[in-house]
């Protein structure tokens, strides 16, 4: 760990500080106090909705900031700090792509809510999993009155072999990134939690050098590089592992809240 005082900790949610069943431990709680204590900004990193991570933090909203939609949409004390959305014609072209891959199902991603326009069980439980506003709509393309962060695709195949290969030449104009086992995020090409992390270093007069982060996936890796303390947890995906100085014990181990109470608040 670097000598500078640490005053922002980062961390993605699902992987990493929530355990393999989607769970926050309630000791975050009384870690958070102490980072609060201290001064410390906590910042809540996810591709999940913004709703979604406001009911999990509920009663400590307040004081953390949310990066939500991978980094497409930061918000502090129901502030609108960072909105990167997609034009409407480019979510289109994705979302018709999406349809011809067997397995593979779109959520479009709105800044008020989001759609889905299939309703098969299995896919409606894993949408409403993490997006806590969603609607059931017949046609994702008649939705036009909302700004879209991002199209969310859950794929039973395996996202980075089933959709991935297909959709990857949408980078040319947007960036695809795998953000979990089964799930594919596609946003705005300067859409990531490394830039809505530098926003909010430059929001809050804060150092590289001052910042902490931990995450699992892909999605993560801008994240890790935009700190100079960086981990990848002990179950993160192979490749994101060489974008992290440190490794964090697994989250099922409890290795974010670990690190913190070893290293910060000792």
């Amino acid at each position: 760990m670097g000598k500078r005082a640490i005053k922002l900790i980062a961390t993605d949610m699902d992987g990493t500080l929530l355990d393999s069943k989607g769970r926050l431990n309630p000791e975050f709680f009384s870690v958070f106090e102490g980072l609060k204590d201290k001064g410390i900004m906590y910042v809540a990193a996810s591709g999940r909705q913004y709703y979604n991570l406001l009911k999990l933090f509920n009663s400590v909203k307040d004081d953390i900031m949310f990066v939500a939609e991978n980094g497409t949409y930061v918000v502090f004390r129901s502030q609108e700090l960072l909105v990167v959305d997609i034009p409407v014609n480019e979510a289109h072209k994705v979302i018709r792509e999406v349809r011809g891959i067997e397995g593979a199902f779109p959520v479009l991603c709105g800044k008020s809510k989001a759609y889905i326009e299939n309703d098969m069980p299995e896919f409606v439980k894993q949408a409403r999993t993490y997006y806590e506003r969603c609607d059931l709509v017949p046609d994702l393309l008649e939705i036009t009155d909302d700004r879209f962060l991002k199209i969310g695709v859950y794929d039973f195949g395996g996202s980075s072999i089933n959709s991935y290969p297909v959709l990857q030449h949408f980078n040319d104009s947007l960036k695809v990134v795998v953000s979990g086992q089964n799930w594919l995020d596609v946003s705005h090409q300067s859409a990531n939690k490394g830039n809505a992390l530098r926003f909010i270093q430059d929001y809050l007069s804060i150092k590289v050098e001052e910042c902490m982060a931990f995450g699992d996936q892909m999605n993560d890796a801008e994240m890790l590089q935009a700190v100079s303390n960086s981990y990848a947890m002990a179950n993160s995906a192979e490749e994101l592992k060489c974008f992290a100085r440190y490794t964090a014990p697994s989250n099922d181990e409890n290795g974010v809240l670990r690190i913190i109470r070893n290293f910060i608040l000792k």
